[in-house]
């Protein structure tokens, strides 16, 4: 009898935790008008780079954005921000401070909250799960304009998870021209379907480069498969991000293209991007 006792005891203790989180998470997110998750049916498709480019220029525009990086096992996000060596904070009511990118955007991700950045997290499913939860209920958002939503590539626990906590997340999925990555993304697409999650539309990435010496464009991965791929599943065209190594460049370093190259074409077309988002608004 004890036995029983005590059992229901925990039992009772979990419920109430339970719920409390399940409060937290449904306050946060009344606090956060648009929630974008960023998908990709492959990886090395540049998925981190739009998400965090994109949330720069909304930031520029002068919205309140915050990124959630979910890719529990390559998680990126801080080391293209600059902001790799912070770590999350908590405030008074105990709750994790987001860091702060600019006075505009901030992000959270499970890399800042590892000792070391180079340990592996190697954990199943119901963790990650429990983990993307506290990443919205037990974060001191705020009132945010977007908050964007960095997952890993395929259709596994973290995209279902948000899928399944933030019911009106609208999905972008990145994918590059060639056939290999656009197979990938149908299967994204098909995902997003089944767990009914609406698509606000798909970026073709690294599409087209024009040479440095000679200015002529080439197709290095091909291009015009992402707008094909989106006419045919009935979802929108979102644009295409030109490719451009200095990019890469600043991704690694952790500085801003968009602030390093105002004027070209890859920062056009990121603020073409956001002026459909911002229309939601």
């Amino acid at each position: 009898m004890e036995m029983i006792a005590g059992g229901g005891c925990d039992m009772n203790k979990h419920k109430k935790a339970q719920t409390a989180q399940d409060e937290a998470v449904a306050g946060s997110l009344k606090k956060i008008k648009n929630k974008f998750i960023v998908m990709s049916g492959k990886g090395g498709v540049g998925k981190t780079s739009v998400t965090v480019n994109l949330a720069i220029a909304l930031a520029n525009k002068g919205y309140k954005v915050g990124i959630m990086d979910v890719d529990i096992h390559g998680p990126d996000v801080p080391r293209v921000l600059g902001i790799n060596k912070e770590m999350l904070g908590v405030n008074a009511d105990k709750k994790l401070t987001p860091l702060a990118y600019s006075r505009n955007l901030s992000a959270v991700s499970i890399e800042s909250l590892s000792a070391s950045k180079d340990d592996a997290i190697i954990w199943r499913g119901p963790v990650k799960h429990s983990v993307i939860r506290q990443f919205i209920g037990d974060v001191e958002w705020g009132d945010l304009d977007y908050l964007l939503i960095d997952a890993p590539p395929g259709t596994g626990d973290e995209p279902l998870t948000v899928a399944q906590v933030i019911s009106d997340a609208k999905a972008i999925i990145v994918t590059t021209p060639q056939e290999i990555s656009l197979a990938d993304v149908r299967k994204s697409i098909n995902f997003c379907k089944t767990v009914k999650m609406n698509i606000f539309g798909l970026i073709e990435n690294m599409s087209g480069f024009s040479c440095p010496h000679c200015h002529q464009a080439i197709d290095m991965f091909g291009t015009g498969g992402g707008e094909r791929t989106a006419k045919d599943a009935g979802i929108n065209f979102l644009g295409r991000i030109p490719f451009d190594p200095k990019l890469v460049t600043c991704g690694d370093s952790g500085t801003s293209y968009q602030e390093a190259y105002k004027d070209s074409p890859v920062t056009t077309a990121f603020d073409n991007v956001t002026k459909l988002m911002s229309e939601l608004i």
